[in-house]
């Protein structure tokens, strides 16, 4: 990314083949849509190509792309506000047990965290997804979030918390 902020713009392509799948699944498990996952992650790099002068080699790329990619999502949100929904439709995992109820099981627990990974706060399944799905560390989220690692590991507990409870509710087990 230093060579594209000094000029080389050719750099930005190299970028895009090693970042481009990463951002993605991260715009998917936010919003569920491929084509606005799609559209999303060419305007990162939109973005990045555009604003390349306000990278700082102290931030990690990583840190620096997602800033760029949570202020897409923001906007495209704010866009798209009364047409967004969270889809019904998931593809099937990979399932290789032998047992035909076990995987029935399995598909419909993974069908209600998705429902009910939808049903939390964009701000909870945001850092959710950044640091259970994209792997970041929590001093990278508290760069893209701007806070403290403190306040990002409260964050996660919290998130966490909530979507257990909204999975046990959407479930039919108590809630302790």
């Amino acid at each position: 990314m230093q060579q594209v902020r000094d000029g080389d713009t050719s750099k930005l392509a190299v970028l895009f083949d090693r970042h481009h799948r990463q951002l993605f699944h991260f715009f998917y498990r936010l919003t569920n849509h491929q084509d606005q996952s799609e559209d999303l992650v060419q305007d990162v790099f939109f973005r990045m190509l555009k604003s390349r002068e306000t990278y700082q080699a102290k931030t990690t790329f990583a840190a620096w792309m997602y800033q760029v990619a949570r202020s897409a999502h923001v906007d495209s949100f704010r866009r798209r506000k009364n047409e967004t929904q969270w889809s019904e439709t998931q593809p099937e995992p990979v399932n290789r047990e032998p047992h035909v109820d076990e995987r029935m099981r399995k598909r419909q627990e993974v069908e209600l965290l998705q429902k009910a990974m939808a049903a939390l706060p964009e701000d909870k399944r945001e850092v959710l997804v950044l640091s259970r799905y994209q792997n970041l560390k929590y001093h990278e989220i508290g760069e893209i979030l701007g806070c403290e690692v403190g306040a990002v590991k409260l964050r996660v507990y919290r998130a966490v918390r909530a979507l257990t409870q909204i999975f046990q509710e959407m479930s039919g087990e108590r809630v302790s």
